[in-house]
């Protein structure tokens, strides 16, 4: 069946036409203006805009953390993702030291399995390192995974700075990259021991113990290591200018580094942590921590100037009841934020309406540049003849709220209660299906999508 979306403004990273565009199968078909219907179905899109679906390249459904499991497996998180216009989500495959790579890679293949309703891919979880892992990352590449994580914090998931070198040039062999968690890992244990030994065990000190500044020098840190390999690197969920400006001196040393945030940092702010009802400030835990203003204006601005690639939304929710373990200690609060189904909306809100960024910067940061850097682009990413019909209808006339009550996703919060939002969520196509009318969620059935290379 085909289908025409007549009458909308096609949204690109290089502008924003009126044209309408064609739908045959899975893919597009046509663009331009006044395409002739033939034997289409007609979709009014007038007064619309006409993104390519979203892709969210850093999500974490059905992973266990501290004792528990987040509260989004892979069937209600990507729910939620459409229902929010993304259409397709990077989640990380994360296998325990010890195991291969292929291992940790199958389990996720089986938890994605159970119905994910929008289209996928894997990161890998490098958390150790030997000579099978070296060889496996090869592997992986092969299978159109070319994206791996590597953390500076987390007993469970650091390397060795030694082994860390190893998997950065290993990297480089084979055409890999890697996103970087940025920590410092021994200065925030101290700092959680001092807090400890005083007896500060509320969520307040959570942001005391992960202080801007270690980010910062984590980043320098880094990337100061892929300066010596040769490399480029991605610096996930930075949150602190001061980070920025690390970003900034390795550019101009002549580095290629790429850089993701999310929502969280450019719309909180760390006093969020000082509120004495437990549970309110429990559930803004996430690492790094929520930032202060000075902070989120840098994003802002850094955004608008293109310093930073990818908006993503580090989606790792969890209950008020599993957020409750750590009534009194901060340190078993399970870390982690709801907001794949919030970002496009928030980041139109906030960002294009408020006149912080364009349209066109949406599109880069949502779409188009997570395409590119992550290996899917032109199939994802774009709405042009040849590329999977992922496309999200969006009216910028409607008028919102976030409500935890009127939310897919699968916990019993959101950090955006009572945002008022600007526009409106109208269709969402997955490869040509309607996933999404009016904030109904219609059956669909998401496939893996394996990746190339970076062409960012």
């Amino acid at each position: 069946m085909k289908k025409l979306l007549k009458g909308g403004r096609v949204v690109s990273g290089e502008g924003v036409r009126e044209a309408d565009v064609l739908l045959e199968g899975e893919t597009v078909a046509a663009v331009g203006p006044g395409l002739d219907a033939g034997d289409a179905e007609i979709v009014d899109c007038a007064g619309k805009l006409l993104f390519p679906g979203f892709i969210d390249a850093h999500t974490h459904f059905d992973l266990e953390v501290g004792g528990t499991i987040t509260a989004d497996d892979f069937a209600t998180g990507s729910r939620a993702a459409l229902r929010g216009g993304t259409t397709t989500v990077i989640d990380f495959a994360a296998p325990d030291k010890g195991d291969t790579l292929a291992y940790g890679l199958n389990r996720w293949r089986e938890k994605a399995s159970a119905g994910t309703a929008c289209d996928y891919g894997f990161h890998m979880t490098i958390d150790d390192w030997n000579e099978g892992i070296s060889r496996e990352i090869g592997e992986m590449v092969e299978q159109g995974i070319p994206t791996f994580k590597l953390y500076m914090t987390y007993p469970a998931m650091m390397l060795p700075e030694g082994d860390m070198y190893r998997a950065l040039k290993r990297l480089k062999e084979v055409g890999g990259i890697a996103g970087v968690h940025c920590e410092n890992s021994g200065m925030i244990d101290v700092l959680i021991a001092e807090a400890k030994a005083a007896g500060r065990m509320g969520p307040g000190s959570h942001p005391r113990t992960r202080p801007a500044p270690l980010e910062a020098e984590a980043v320098s840190h880094l990337l100061r290591m892929a300066q010596v390999v040769d490399i480029p690197v991605i610096i996930v969920h930075l949150s602190t200018r001061e980070s920025l400006e690390e970003v900034r001196a390795a550019r101009k040393r002549g580095q290629t580094v790429y850089v993701e945030t999310c929502p969280h940092y450019l719309l909180l702010e760390d006093s969020v942590y000082d509120n004495p009802d437990f549970l309110e400030a429990a559930k803004f835990i996430c690492a790094p921590p929520i930032r202060k203003a000075e902070d989120r204006a840098a994003l802002w601005e850094a955004l608008k100037a293109g310093e930073i690639q990818t908006v993503a939304t580090d989606h790792c929710s969890f209950t008020l009841a599993q957020k409750r373990v750590g009534r009194y200690d901060f340190t078993k609060i399970p870390g982690g934020l709801p907001g794949v189904e919030h970002r496009g909306v928030l980041l139109y809100t906030y960002g294009v309406a408020a006149g912080r960024v364009s349209a066109s910067d949406m599109c880069r940061v949502l779409s188009e540049n997570a395409a590119k850097l992550y290996g899917c682009w032109p199939r994802k990413g774009v709405i042009a003849p040849g590329s999977d019909a992922d496309i999200v209808v969006y009216d910028p006339a409607g008028i919102g709220v976030i409500t935890a009550a009127d939310q897919a996703q699968h916990t019993d919060y959101t950090p955006y209660e009572g945002y008022q939002t600007a526009g409106k969520v109208r269709q969402v196509y997955l490869r040509g299906a309607l996933a999404v009318e009016d904030g109904e969620i219609l059956p669909t059935q998401g496939k893996f999508i394996p990746r190339g290379k970076n062409v960012l």
